[in-house]
């Protein structure tokens, strides 16, 4: 039986639609179908047998679409392996050491018996959306801090794991 993964993300800027798109093609190459969508744009997670979830942290929290698609879809997520991904902070941090979830999203993956989560830096450069993100930028403290190996590297176990699940059946 093939396996289908739905990988959804909330983002404003677009840079953690950047990181999903990387996940997704690391589980397409891994021979996994996966559709790629905004979480406000997924109208069920049922044709899915797992699902990736990210967000960009805005003040400590996940962009809005991605909390309403948690609460739209969470007995369905429920059912279903979940990964879970955050991306945000303006540094190097995300690649130096491992850094929890923030208490919303470790709340979710309590209830959802998340498989894993992952934090990966952020990106907000020039042309950023929103008077905060516009005047992070012009204080020069913006940049591209994403570490695209460790996110394919994240995204290559979910998919042994996944295919592991599936030679099992």
């Amino acid at each position: 039986m093939p396996t289908s993964v739905l990988v959804a993300y909330g983002t404003t800027n677009g840079s953690t639609a950047q990181i999903a798109e990387a996940v997704a093609d690391v589980l397409r190459k891994a021979g996994l179908t996966t559709d790629l969508l905004p979480a406000a744009s997924v109208l069920s997670v049922m044709p899915y047998d797992a699902v990736v979830l990210g967000s960009g942290l805005y003040a400590g929290r996940w962009h809005r679409d991605a909390r309403r698609f948690l609460n739209r879809h969470g007995r369905q997520l429920a059912e279903r392996p979940v990964w879970l991904f955050s991306s945000g902070p303006l540094d190097a941090s995300a690649s130096e050491r491992d850094i929890p979830p923030v208490f919303g999203v470790r709340r979710a993956m309590a209830r959802l018996d998340a498989k894993g989560h992952a934090t990966f830096g952020g990106c907000l450069e020039e042309g950023a959306k929103g008077r905060i993100a516009q005047s992070i930028v012009r204080n020069g403290k913006g940049g591209d801090f994403r570490d695209f190996g460790a996110i394919e590297e994240w995204a290559e176990r979910i998919a042994d794991e996944l295919l592991t699940a599936r030679k099992e059946d």
